[in-house]
């Protein structure tokens, strides 16, 4: 049987909770009649088992209701984000 469970991606902006990170989606569209781009942005909790940090861009798969307001789960981390303390010196 195949999953059919919604899947998005998007970028972390805070993992400042617990076991939670909070992900934002954004999506461009022309619009109908004045065929001007537009870009909307929408935040989505994820549960997040793989430590992501801020900046990861992550893949999130629609779960069960986690608590109050999780509903999605972080299922891969894409790219990680390369903060300057990270990077080695030459």
């Amino acid at each position: 049987m195949k999953n059919t469970r919604r899947r998005l991606s998007g970028v972390v902006i805070s993992n400042k909770m617990q076991k939670t990170v909070t992900v934002e989606i954004t999506r461009r569209y022309r619009h109908p009649l004045y065929h001007k781009i537009v870009t909307s942005a929408k935040t989505i909790k994820a549960h997040d088992e793989l430590d992501c940090n801020i900046g990861d861009e992550v893949t999130i798969v629609e779960t069960r209701p986690i608590s109050k307001t999780k509903r999605w789960a972080v299922e891969e981390i894409t790219k990680r984000n390369q903060r300057a303390e990270d990077i080695p010196e030459a």
